[in-house]
């Protein structure tokens, strides 16, 4: 954001006209953006709410915990940018470098590393089925979260502490790192396993209508991969060197990604009824139920009389 100051000068008889000049562009975008982080708060708190925990719904509880964390953030630093484009003044870049975008960092990152295990976990589901109904661990999501939960902390601690030391070229590196193994590692797992899943979900349904909840995890990747991942990637060029847009639209992008998942969950298991409290926790109780005609085509007979063996 560019604010203009205007020294004072005797011999100018204007020189509070014009104390600042003001970026219409840039307080256009810091709006919407805090249009889109109520929405979305509004949504992921609802899901968050709404949405019964057991270990079936648990990736998606904690993914919509990250994005509630990351749109809050958003909610924070956006005031904060306002205020110093309204108000000229030059302390946002401080307090969010030190505080806000660190923890922005975070939530992102753990939303991405959570987005990646659902895909995975949804393509083991569709490639051994037998293996996922019979002998997957129950507390495996558990398992799984605690340790996204705990790299992402441990990563962000790090990075953060490499910044705030004096060393510069460690900071860069630090950033760089990161950024190169969030798009070099989880998105292409990301992106892998949900192209296998599609597949593999093409050629068994066929002639049916193919799980809920494997069309919202398709979602889900396809929205991050246009509204999330230019932020990373925008962020990975940056420490290179290369620029191509202001920040501010790419936090945008990556805010209407987080605002858009509890939506998506929503109608993907709508339910007819008034709205309401009740439909809408029936809608979200939709999405994780499994068809029969789904269940009794997606392997073949073979694996369906070793089931009940489980």
């Amino acid at each position: 954001m560019e604010v203009t100051t205007v020294s004072p000068s005797p011999a100018s008889p204007t020189e509070w006209d014009n104390v600042c000049e003001i970026d219409v562009t840039d307080v256009a975008v810091d709006s919407v953006t805090l249009l889109v982080c109520l929405c979305g708060l509004v949504g992921n708190g609802a899901v968050l709410c709404l949405l019964r925990r057991n270990p079936t719904t648990f990736y998606i509880i904690n993914l919509a915990f990250a994005n509630f964390t990351f749109l809050y953030f958003m909610v924070l630093s956006t005031l904060l940018y306002l205020s110093e484009e309204l108000s000229c003044s030059t302390i946002t870049p401080l307090v969010f470098l030190r505080a806000l975008l660190p923890l922005l960092l975070f939530s992102y990152n753990l939303g991405l590393y959570l987005l990646t295990a659902i895909s995975i976990d949804s393509c083991t589901s569709v490639l051994c089925p037998l293996w996922y109904r019979c002998r997957r661990p129950q507390r495996l999501s558990w398992v799984v979260c605690a340790l996204l939960w705990a790299f992402s902390i441990a990563l962000i601690v790090t990075v953060t502490c490499l910044c705030q030391s004096q060393e510069h070229e460690h900071c860069q590196v630090s950033l760089t790192s990161m950024y190169a193994l969030n798009l070099f590692l989880f998105a292409p797992a990301m992106v892998i396993s949900t192209t296998i899943l599609f597949i593999k979900v093409k050629c068994v349904f066929q002639q049916q209508q193919p799980k809920r909840l494997n069309t919202v995890n398709f979602l889900f990747v396809l929205f991050f991969l246009l509204f999330a991942l230019p932020l990373g990637l925008s962020n990975f060029l940056q420490q290179l060197g290369y620029i191509f847009a202001s920040s501010q639209v790419f936090f945008l992008l990556s805010c209407i990604h987080s605002t858009i998942n509890p939506f998506i969950l929503f109608l993907a298991g709508r339910c007819w009824r008034p709205c309401s409290v009740q439909s809408l926790r029936l809608s979200l109780q939709r999405v994780f139920e499994e068809p029969e005609e789904n269940t009794a085509h997606s392997h073949d007979p073979a694996m369906d009389t070793a089931i009940p063996g489980c």
